[in-house]
């Protein structure tokens, strides 16, 4: 567009003086003057004069935008994006901002209060179950105590049950593990010197005289059954069933039962 602007201004008008040369010589290409070549470099130059200035503000405003990249190195662009999002989402940023600061601690105070009953009851289950298991345990210590008692006492093998449920009422597991008499106070039970804590072995022995059918029957009782050679003569002990000892012991006594033949 630039050089037919020239070309209409300066050539047209020297078609005009030229006559019919200039018609003749129609076809020909038209001369560049000194004058229009001057024209045109001035142009040129000037176009490549506005080129190079923006080229140059374009380098300077990357140059810059360079520069403040670096400052983000290491910036994770969409989590920052992310964060301010989620703040400027927050219920208790737009409560603040909104000058309702009391609600704002409201609202924590009943997540922290929430927070904490989650606590309390997760550590209230724990406890539960950490008791449970103690009783448990409590539990089959004195239930051995009582049966090594009642061994030694002479309690008859099949009373055995008897004696442990009897023993719940009387004692208890203490925190060395050890069974001790307390009364429904928790006072503990002494023994028949008053002075010592009363012993399973003491407490079972206690109950030859008020339940005797823990015990076997004295020597003696119902001795007749095979001091005669009754019904029993010719029974082995090796050849007894469980059901049989047991049978024997209550009726007979277990001296009566030790003198049977192995």
């Amino acid at each position: 567009m630039l050089f037919r602007n020239l070309f209409i201004k300066y050539y047209a008008a020297a078609g005009e003086g030229g006559g019919e040369g200039g018609g003749n010589g129609g076809g020909n290409e038209p001369e560049i003057t000194p004058e229009l070549q001057a024209i045109i470099d001035a142009r040129v130059n000037d176009s490549v004069t506005g080129l190079q200035n923006k080229n140059n503000e374009l380098l300077g405003k990357l140059k810059k935008a360079t520069e403040t990249l670096k400052t983000f190195d290491g910036i994770d662009p969409d989590s920052v994006r992310s964060i301010l999002q989620r703040f400027s989402d927050d219920e208790e940023a737009k409560l603040i901002a909104d000058g309702k600061l009391d609600v704002v601690l409201e609202k924590r105070t009943e997540r922290m209060r929430t927070d904490a009953e989650k606590q309390i009851k997760t550590a209230n289950d724990r406890a539960g179950q950490a008791e449970a298991f103690a009783n448990k345990f409590r539990d089959r210590v004195l239930n051995d105590a009582v049966r090594e008692a009642g061994v030694k006492a002479g309690v008859l093998p099949t009373a055995t049950d008897d004696l442990i449920l009897r023993a719940r009422s009387t004692f208890r597991i203490d925190e060395e593990g050890n069974a001790v008499a307390a009364d429904a106070d928790g006072n503990a039970i002494l023994g028949k010197d008053g002075k010592t804590p009363l012993s399973p072995v003491e407490w079972a022995e206690s109950l030859k005289d008020s339940a005797p059918h823990l015990f076997p029957q004295a020597e003696g009782t119902g001795a007749g059954a095979h001091k005669g050679g009754g019904s029993n003569a010719g029974l082995k002990r090796s050849e007894m069933s469980s059901a049989q000892k047991s049978e024997f012991l209550q009726k007979h006594g277990q001296q009566a039962y030790l003198r049977l033949p192995k």
